[in-house]
């Protein structure tokens, strides 16, 4: 069996033994700290900016600000990580990014133009500390490969998840405190500490300098062709799940209860979760090289039976369904890494899915604000899993590239 096809199910057990990996428990529970705030600070800063400019606008063009400050950063961060081992490039980002929230919140408070604070918030994207990427690369280093590591990979997927469900909450409690900038402030601490008890962890500090490198300089782990077909897998979950972000509260809306929006998008993060533990232990289909296609397109199948309810209730369902997806889609795009990332670019090719995942999100709720506005819900619905469909296929095309980067071929010789 090639090693594109040997990433198959784990089990309760293969848990236990990744979590208990001796020199684990630090960086484990500082990256907890680190990762909570990700999905908070961000939704945390456009209700603050809505809250002090009373625009909407404003406030959506600071929150995608930060948004492709982070798609920058993530891999820049991977980059000088996989070179230079994460404590030193950690602590110098949680310092920067210290001082960028900073500014952006002094900004907020001084009422200063959109485009200054836009640019502040491309500011802490980019500083953010990717401690995700480090905490998923150190696994390798820990955890031997086979079913364990492949836990560990679940374990990284199924916490990044419930952060996301428990961030929008805990931003939305704190809107109401008698600050509005309380939640920006708490979850940067938060993350800031987290990051810097990461990078000062001893398994961290013991991971040094890389000694090889393979990939290309300028392209790094995007040289591998099964890298690109992974960052379309990546890109067309993130296009799917921008869509409905959108078109869930708009659709709660039209029903006349706006509050209910965030938690329908809650159900599907649950479901997902749930799910999440249970697909690890017996993943469909095994090779990797057809699991990347087929769970994107049966998300964006389970998507367009969005269109369908006429109710908030149907509508809650029908999330339950679609969300079962997305854990097992995160948790593919981490162990495929370990397939198709050349050597030495562990955490450089986790930034490139971040990325191809967050530019997706963009995308995505971009076309759907669009589309609810001049035509309901359901064509948002429904575009997304046209487009889910149409980026399973291309990757389904490309799926013979999901393997080991091939060495280079040596150049013919030249001709008398």
């Amino acid at each position: 069996m090639s090693q594109s096809d040997s990433h198959g199910r784990t089990t309760l057990a293969d848990y236990r033994i990744a979590l208990s990996t001796p020199g684990a428990r630090r960086p484990m529970v500082a990256s907890l700290f680190a990762r909570l705030p990700i999905a908070m600070i961000g939704i945390s800063a456009l209700l603050f900016v809505q809250r002090e400019t009373g625009s909407f606008a404003a406030a959506g063009l600071v929150s995608a600000g930060a948004l492709v400050g982070v798609s920058a950063g993530s891999v820049v961060q991977g980059r000088i990580i996989d070179r230079f081992g994460p404590t030193r490039p950690l602590l110098l980002v949680a310092a920067l990014f210290s001082v960028a929230m900073t500014a952006l919140v002094l900004a907020i408070e001084a009422h200063a133009p959109t485009p200054l604070l836009v640019t502040l918030a491309v500011g802490i994207g980019v500083t953010e500390p990717m401690t995700g990427s480090a905490s998923r690369a150190l696994w390798t280093r820990l955890v031997p490969e086979g079913p364990a590591r492949d836990a560990a990979f679940s374990y990284e997927a199924i916490s990044m998840e419930t952060f996301f469900i428990l961030g929008p909450g805990l931003a939305g409690l704190l809107i109401a405190a008698p600050w509005p900038g309380t939640g920006m402030v708490l979850g940067a601490v938060c993350m800031v500490t987290g990051a810097v008890l990461f990078a000062l962890s001893p398994a961290v500090r013991a991971w040094g300098p890389a000694e090889e490198r393979t990939g290309g300089r300028l392209l790094g782990a995007l040289a591998s062709p099964g890298m690109r077909t992974l960052a379309l897998a990546a890109l067309g979950f993130g296009m799917v799940i921008g869509f409905v972000e959108v078109a869930v509260p708009a659709a709660a809306d039209e029903a006349g209860h706006v509050a209910l929006g965030g938690l329908l998008l809650s159900a599907w993060s649950v479901s997902s979760v749930g799910f999440g533990v249970a697909y690890s232990l017996r993943p469909w289909p095994r090779p990797m090289r057809l699991r990347l296609p087929v769970l994107l397109a049966l998300f964006g199948a389970l998507v367009a039976l969005l269109a369908l309810p006429t109710t908030l209730w149907a509508l809650a369902l029908a999330m339950l369904g679609a969300g079962a997806l997305i854990t097992p889609q995160s948790t593919a795009h981490s162990t495929a890494i370990e397939i198709v990332a050349p050597k030495g670019t562990a955490a450089e090719a986790f930034g490139w899915v971040l990325t191809a995942v967050t530019l997706g999100l963009a995308f995505g709720q971009s076309v759907s604000g669009y589309l609810v506005e001049h035509s309901g819900p359901p064509a948002a619905f429904l575009t997304a899993a046209a487009c889910a469909l149409a980026l399973a296929a291309v990757v389904w095309l490309l799926r013979h590239t999901i393997r080991p980067p091939q060495p280079a071929e040596p150049a013919a010789p030249a001709l008398a």
